[in-house]
């Protein structure tokens, strides 16, 4: 595991390269809190029950509800663009209660996934390339269910390089998302699901902003 859990990228306080701020600008992304950029570029506009209870999170806390959201209710599905750089290199640990859909645009990463609600007390971990060499094993597509902790990094667009030009991907969250059914994983909470040796070695992908949840 160790030898391919390792960072590619590092932040640093250069400024975005010229084609990924032209590309930020075009698809009018924001920072998102669990690193990278973002747009919500679909909110359904059909809705259905909420399958959960009601809850709060440290995710809540830290972006509050949107105006209009309706704790019973959940938009029917949520699309985003999703974007990794160079300067902003990782997602750090997160789950959503609802399932989500990835759909690659360029670029290559790295997931990691925890099966949190696996049966046992030692989660399994599962992690996989992102990418346009689908002959090597690389996905275009892939899918997250609810209740899983996920976290992504930037790799070289080329097996071997060192440039990278951003991992674009789309989101497709169902029901819709909404930041009561998110949550950061937690160290606490990584040691917890799959050992001290294995957090320890997965500790650089946690969020700064998870809490003891």
């Amino acid at each position: 595991m160790a030898s391919v859990i390792t960072p590619s990228f590092h932040a640093s306080d250069n400024s975005e390269k010229a084609s990924i701020q032209l590309l930020i600008k075009a698809l009018e992304l924001e920072p998102h809190i669990e690193g990278g950029f973002f747009k919500e570029t679909d909110r359904a506009p059909d809705t259905v029950p909420s399958p959960w209870e009601s809850s709060t999170s440290s995710t809540s806390e830290l972006a509050p509800q949107r105006p209009g959201f309706a704790p019973g209710l959940r938009n029917s599905s949520t699309t985003i663009y999703y974007l990794l750089t160079e300067n902003g290199p990782q997602g750090g640990f997160h789950r959503n209660k609802g399932r989500t859909v990835h759909t690659l645009h360029r670029g290559r990463g790295r997931y990691v996934i925890i099966h949190a609600d696996d049966d046992g007390p030692e989660k399994r971990i599962e992690t996989f390339v992102v990418g346009q060499n689908v002959e090597k094993g690389e996905k275009l597509q892939w899918i997250v269910d609810g209740g899983k902790y996920k976290a992504s990094y930037l790799l070289p667009d080329q097996e071997n390089g060192t440039e990278s030009q951003g991992l674009l991907i789309s989101e497709v969250v169902v029901p819709g998302f909404e930041y009561c059914d998110h949550d950061f994983l937690a160290a606490e909470k990584l040691t917890e699901l799959v050992g001290s040796k294995k957090a320890e070695e997965l500790s650089w992908l946690s969020s700064p902003l998870a809490k003891g949840n």
